[in-house]
C-alpha cells in the first residue's frame, strides 16, 4: 500500500515523498524574466518545508507567449545563470525542482511582449497560429526543455492546462482550425504530442518529462474527463513520466468550475476526483492530483486507495510553506489555507505573491 512519506521515483528523478507544490506564478521574476533573489528565497522555503517535488511557476518558451508581468522566461540562454542558481539553491536545501514550460496562446499579453499573440484560431486577442509558427512553437518548447537540463532542473513539466496554448489547440472551444491539427481529438492533440517527441530527442530518453492536463475544461464544448484520460493515454505511449491534473480556463463560467471559496470541509476537498478515478482504470504512468485537497487524511486516503500518485498543492503551501513538514513531524492539523485567493492580488500589483489573509492576523502587508 502506498504511503505519503515514502521514498519514490519518477523516471529517474527519486523524491523524499508524494507531495508536491503545483506550478504557482509568483510574480517574482524581473522585469526580463529572470530568476531573482526573492524567488530563490521562496523556493529554499518550500525545499526546506518538506516538498518532495517543487515545480516552478510557467516559463514562457518564447517571446510572444508571455501572459503574465514578473513572469519566468527560458526562451533564451541568458536566463541560464539565474535557473541554475534556483535549481542549486533547491538542492543544496535538500529538495527536487522540475521547471514548468508554458507558451500562452490566446492569451498570452501583447502588451507586456510587444508582440500580436498567437493561437490555434483567431480571436480578437490573438491571430492564427500558421505552419511556420507551429514549427517555431515545437522548436521553443524543445530548446527551453534543453535549458532547463542545462540548468540541472530535475526534470520539465510541460504546461498543457488553464488554457493556454496547448491546452487551446486540445480544446474544440478554441481550436476552430480546418487542418490537421483539428477536429477529431487524435488531431486536436498533434501539436502537443509533437511538442512531447521533440522534447524527449532533446533531453534524452532517461530525464523526466512531466505535463499538467485539464481534466475537464468547465466550458461548453470542451475538453471532458473523458477524453483528457483518451489524451493522457497518448500521453504515455509518447513517453510522458507522470501527469498532473488539474482543470478550468479563465474562459470558464464560476457556477461550471468545482474551485470553491472558504474553508473546505472535507466532503468538498478533491475538485477532481472523479476524473483521477477514471484515469486509474485507464493510464499506469504516475498521477499528479491538485485541487482542494486540504486535509492530511484526505491526502493519505487519495494515495492509500490508489486514486492518485502524487498529492499536488498550490495555495495552501502560499499559506504555510511548512505544511508538509508539519504533518511528517505529527502535528497533522488541517492546511490553514481558505481558499481565497487574495494571495494573487499582490503579483498583479507587482508585489510578488503571498498569503495576504495570513499576514492581516500578523498585523501587516508583506512588501
Amino acid at each position: 500500500m502506498a504511503e505519503l512519506f515514502e521514498h519514490t521515483s519518477i523516471g529517474s528523478m527519486s523524491l523524499s515523498n508524494r507531495f508536491v507544490r503545483s506550478a504557482t506564478w509568483e510574480g517574482l521574476a524581473d522585469k526580463e524574466g529572470s530568476v531573482t533573489s526573492k524567488l530563490i528565497k521562496i523556493m529554499i522555503e518550500l525545499a526546506e518545508g518538506g516538498v518532495g517535488l517543487i515545480i516552478s511557476s510557467y516559463a514562457f518558451v518564447s517571446p510572444e507567449g508571455q501572459s503574465s508581468p514578473g513572469q519566468l522566461a527560458v526562451y533564451d540562454d541568458r536566463f541560464l545563470p539565474r535557473l541554475r542558481d534556483m535549481a542549486h539553491a533547491v538542492h543544496t536545501a535538500g529538495g527536487k525542482m522540475a521547471l514548468q514550460l508554458v507558451h500562452g496562446g490566446c492569451s498570452s499579453n501583447s502588451e507586456l511582449s510587444g508582440l500580436k499573440a498567437i493561437g490555434p484560431s483567431p480571436l480578437s486577442t490573438c491571430r492564427e497560429a500558421g505552419k511556420e509558427d507551429i514549427a517555431a512553437i515545437i522548436s521553443a518548447f524543445s530548446q527551453a526543455a534543453g535549458r532547463a537540463k542545462q540548468a540541472n532542473f530535475d526534470a520539465v513539466q510541460i504546461h498543457a492546462a488553464h488554457g493556454f496554448l496547448l491546452s487551446q489547440f486540445l480544446s474544440p472551444v478554441f481550436n476552430k482550425r480546418k487542418d490537421e491539427y483539428a477536429g477529431e481529438l487524435a488531431n486536436r492533440a498533434r501539436l502537443l504530442l509533437e511538442v512531447v517527441r521533440n522534447i524527449r530527442k532533446t533531453v534524452g530518453p532517461e530525464y523526466p518529462v512531466l505535463i499538467k492536463l485539464n481534466s475537464e475544461d468547465f466550458l461548453e464544448g470542451g475538453i471532458t474527463r473523458e477524453e483528457a484520460v483518451r489524451v493522457a493515454g497518448m500521453l504515455e505511449n509518447a513517453s510522458i513520466n507522470a501527469i498532473e491534473f488539474s482543470g478550468g480556463t479563465v474562459a470558464s463560467p464560476e457556477k461550471l468550475i468545482p474551485v470553491r471559496p472558504g474553508k473546505l470541509t472535507r466532503k468538498q476537498e478533491v475538485y477532481y476526483r472523479e476524473a483521477a478515478k477514471l484515469y486509474k482504470q485507464k493510464v499506469t504512468i504516475p498521477l499528479m492530483l491538485v485541487g482542494g485537497i486540504r486535509s492530511y487524511e484526505v491526502a493519505d486516503e487519495l494515495v492509500k486507495n490508489g486514486i492518485t500518485d502524487y498529492i499536488s498543492m498550490s495555495r495552501p503551501l502560499i499559506c504555510e510553506p511548512k505544511l508538509v513538514k508539519r504533518w511528517m513531524e505529527g502535528d497533522r492539523r488541517k492546511a490553514e489555507c481558505i481558499s481565497c485567493n487574495l494571495c494573487f492580488g499582490p503579483p498583479s500589483e507587482g508585489k510578488g505573491f503571498y498569503c495576504v489573509t495570513m499576514a492581516k492576523k500578523r498585523g501587516k502587508a508583506l512588501q
